[in-house]
């Protein structure tokens, strides 16, 4: 049985993304080995006790706005979020923005960036149409199925 050798900068690498992203794992497959970086519920419940004061004097704002999020995911013109990451809405930083509420755009158009694992992933328009809302900032984080852009 042969000694597995550790790559230490690559933990650390995915230590700080964990920290950036706020996300609680990462798991990396290489041929036969397998790295998981993980942090443990300890640190989130840790965390949580400071924050319910501010949610508790203001508790129906984020409530109709995740509901309100949930009922746009099924909105027959909603683009999703294929995967956990950030949001860019323009090229580079400074650039104007690909899209702006009002703009008609053809399939297959570029949307916005999601970056995840410092990849910069393009979301294109899955069909033609108008931009009627952007649900999104520019370097918010966003989820896996969540809306990005209605286009009707």
């Amino acid at each position: 049985m042969s000694k597995m050798h550790v790559d230490q900068e690559l933990i650390r690498d995915l230590a700080a993304l964990l920290n950036e992203t706020d996300l609680t794992e990462i798991e990396v497959e290489d041929g036969e080995r397998k790295i998981r970086v993980a942090r443990t519920a300890t640190a989130v419940a840790a965390a949580a006790p400071v924050a319910p004061a501010p949610v508790a004097a203001a508790p129906a704002a984020p409530t109709a706005e995740s509901s309100a999020g949930s009922d746009l995911s099924s909105h027959p013109g909603a683009v999703t979020s294929p995967m956990v990451g950030t949001v860019y809405v323009a090229p580079e930083p400074g650039a104007d923005p690909y899209i702006k509420v009002g703009d008609r755009v053809n399939s297959g158009d570029t949307l916005l960036i999601v970056e995840a694992m410092k990849v910069m992933n393009h979301i294109h328009a899955p069909k033609s149409g108008t931009v009627t809302q952007i649900l999104v900032e520019n370097g918010q984080p966003v989820e896996y199925g969540e809306p990005l852009v209605i286009i009707e």
